[in-house]
């Protein structure tokens, strides 16, 4: 199949071809045309997969067709969780409405409101937004949704993790009830069925991956490595792979500033990026990032939503996700667009149940490999030692060689002990909100169960 097998326009057959693509991904076979009939849409695809174009290609197309003079109303809206998915979606509507006289604006926090304010008011056919700033629009009367034909919930699952279902619900209530509602999700959890069922309308249903599944193109590996000795074997494996982009991930806001100056220090052109950031340090960053001026880029699970490189060939787990299902998102930055990836994660033995639980939801075990010189001190626990009630979650005596090794990248790194690194803090994380308000769950650590009603 080919894009113009579709019923796509031939002003967004013209911008697709642009961009240099000829077929569809098969989200984006099943979701244009179900968009293109007016169906409400539930869907589900991991990162990578072209959602964004699957729906932005057949809402564009349905607001020409239906394009009036004069006053423009918001006829369709895209919801986000994060700043940075936001304004890649924003790009992706530029990019492929470029031949359409469809006007679009993104509002998000972290910036200041009143030339979004402007904006708004000489008219947009398309608002991409934050749940937070939209509200904060609404309450001053700057954004009228009363005319909204089509919404978008992308990435719901994520939305509703760090607590936008009220503001969900308040934004929602605002528009008329004979609109077509898309909703993407990484995953079809409990939460986002019942979500469905309250605001969708009898939605076909789009299933490109298998639930809670990695990329089959993105090769996953953990090191086994004592806790203080992490950041001494990133900075190896980086340097001895002449790695020249990585994505690494941390738990924490602090830990991702403070691993960022450690990596500077030890010769690595290294900046992070996080909720606490200003919008303009995260654009900066995320674009030194992408033209290659930035080596290695820290960020918080939250922060690195929006990040869009189709051929980002490293991933790195600093710290694993307290959630298991963050690991799949993590990982999911890499292996993209049909690339090769490799998804690398560095694993003391307090983390090790944090592991067990992500091989539990992969359903496979992953490849361990001790790097040579890096050999942990401390040994993984067997299989048959339970967490202690309090303090670290250490135990067991399970043996040294950890699984056997195997797999891409052992034998790979030679290197000599080094000076140490200092331990990293493993301090619980606050809920990191990132459109400028702070969720209705700020204020306690992620859970590790999803377990909100909705």
């Amino acid at each position: 199949m080919i894009f113009d097998d579709l019923g796509l326009s031939t002003d967004l057959l013209r911008a697709v071809n642009d961009q240099g693509y000829s077929e569809p991904t098969p989200v984006q076979q099943q979701a244009i045309p179900l968009i293109l009939q007016g169906k409400d849409l539930m869907a589900t695809a991991q990162t990578g997969t072209g959602k964004t174009a699957g729906f932005v290609l057949p809402m564009l197309q349905r607001l020409s067709e239906g394009r009036t003079k004069g006053r423009r109303p918001v006829r369709a809206l895209v919801l986000t969780p994060t700043r940075e998915l936001a304004a890649q979606v924003s790009d992706s509507v530029s990019t492929y409405g470029k031949y359409m006289l469809l006007r679009q604006a993104a509002v998000f926090g972290g910036v200041r409101i009143q030339p979004q304010i402007q904006k708004l008011r000489r008219g947009v056919d398309v608002l991409v937004a934050t749940p937070g700033r939209l509200l904060d629009h609404v309450s001053q009367q700057t954004v009228d949704l009363s005319a909204v034909e089509m919404v978008v919930l992308d990435e719901a699952d994520r939305m509703l993790d760090m607590g936008f279902i009220h503001d969900i619900h308040k934004i929602l209530a605002l528009m008329p009830d004979a609109r077509q509602t898309v909703m993407f999700s990484a995953t079809f959890s409990n939460q986002i069925r019942r979500l469905a069922d309250e605001f969708l309308n009898q939605p076909a249903v789009v299933e490109v991956a298998s639930r809670n599944t990695a990329a089959e193109n993105v090769t996953q590996l953990v090191h086994p490595v004592d806790q203080h000795r992490k950041r001494e074997l990133l900075s190896f494996i980086i340097g001895d792979g002449n790695w020249q982009q990585v994505l690494v991930f941390t738990r924490t806001k602090h830990g991702a500033d403070r691993l960022a100056r450690q990596l500077a220090q030890d010769g690595l052109r290294t900046t992070a990026i996080h909720g606490n950031k200003s919008q303009a340090a995260r654009t900066r960053a995320l674009s030194d990032f992408k033209r290659g001026s930035v080596r290695v880029l820290v960020a918080t699970d939250v922060a690195a939503r929006g990040l869009d490189i189709d051929t980002l060939p490293h991933v790195v787990n600093f710290e694993l996700p307290n959630v298991p299902e963050d690991y799949v998102h993590r990982i999911g930055r890499t292996g993209r667009a049909g690339n090769e990836g490799d998804a690398i994660s560095l694993v003391s033995a307090d983390e090790y149940y944090m592991l067990k639980n992500i091989e539990r939801l992969l359903n496979r075990d992953i490849t361990k490999a001790v790097v040579p010189g890096y050999e942990p001190e401390t040994p993984m626990p067997t299989r048959s030692s339970r967490p202690r009630r309090s303090g670290g979650r250490r135990g067991g005596n399970g043996g040294g060689s950890y699984g056997g090794g195997g797999g891409s990248g052992q034998g790979r790194f030679k290197g000599n002990r080094s000076n140490s690194a200092p331990p990293t803090r493993r301090s619980a994380s606050r809920s990191e909100g990132t459109d400028g308000r702070r969720p209705a769950s700020a204020g306690s650590a992620r859970p590790q169960k999803r377990s909100q009603t909705v």
